[in-house]
C-alpha cells in the first residue's frame, strides 16, 4: 500500500510564530471552561494559514483537554475525576509540614488531588491549522480545566505556521 504524498499548499509563504497569554479567573473548585472560540480568535489574529496552535496551562493544578461540550458528559467527567483522585484522599503532598525543602506560599492549601487529576488530563493540546481554521472534529471543543479553584489562572497560546504573502 502506497502512502499518500504531502502537498505544499503555499510556495510563497512566510513562517510566523505568534504568542498570547490569557488571564482568567475561575469560579468553581472544578470547572470545564470552553475556550474554543478564544483559541480560534487567536489563530485568526495571528494570520496563520497552515500550521499548528498549542494551548498550554501555566499551572500544575489545571489541564487543557479536547472533548465534547455536553453538560451531562462534563458532569460525568467531574464525577470520574473524583473516583480516580478523590478530593478527600490521602496525598503526601498535602502534608505541608513535611515539605520543608520546597518554597510554600502563605496561602497554600492541601491540593494533592488536583495535582493527580492534572497528571491524568495533561497540560496542553496541539491542533492543526488548515486554511486559517483550527482543525477540530464536529463535536470537539477545547477546554481549560480548573482542578483547584477558584483562582486567577493563565493560559499560553502559541500559533505558528505559514502566512500567505
Amino acid at each position: 500500500m502506497a502512502l499518500p504524498k504531502f502537498t505544499t499548499e503555499h510556495e510563497n509563504a512566510d513562517f510566523k510564530v505568534c504568542h498570547d497569554r490569557i488571564d482568567l479567573r475561575t469560579q468553581n473548585h472544578v470547572q470545564f471552561i470552553d475556550i474554543t472560540e478564544l483559541v480560534r480568535e487567536r489563530v485568526r489574529r495571528a494570520g496563520i494559514s497552515h500550521g499548528v496552535v498549542n494551548i498550554q496551562t501555566k499551572h500544575t493544578t489545571t489541564a487543557v483537554v479536547v472533548n465534547e461540550n455536553e453538560p451531562h458528559l462534563l458532569r460525568d467527567f467531574e464525577e470520574r475525576l473524583e473516583v480516580w483522585a478523590p478530593r478527600e484522599g490521602i496525598y503526601r503532598h498535602n502534608n505541608l509540614e513535611a515539605r520543608r525543602f520546597q518554597r510554600i506560599s502563605p496561602d497554600e492549601q492541601p491540593n494533592g488531588d488536583a495535582h493527580a487529576r492534572a497528571l491524568i488530563l495533561g497540560a496542553s493540546e496541539t491542533m492543526n491549522v488548515i486554511a486559517s481554521r483550527v482543525e477540530l472534529g464536529e463535536w470537539q471543543r477545547v477546554f481549560f480545566v480548573e482542578l483547584d479553584g477558584p483562582r486567577p489562572r493563565q493560559i499560553s497560546i502559541l500559533a505558528m505556521g505559514t502566512s500567505v504573502i
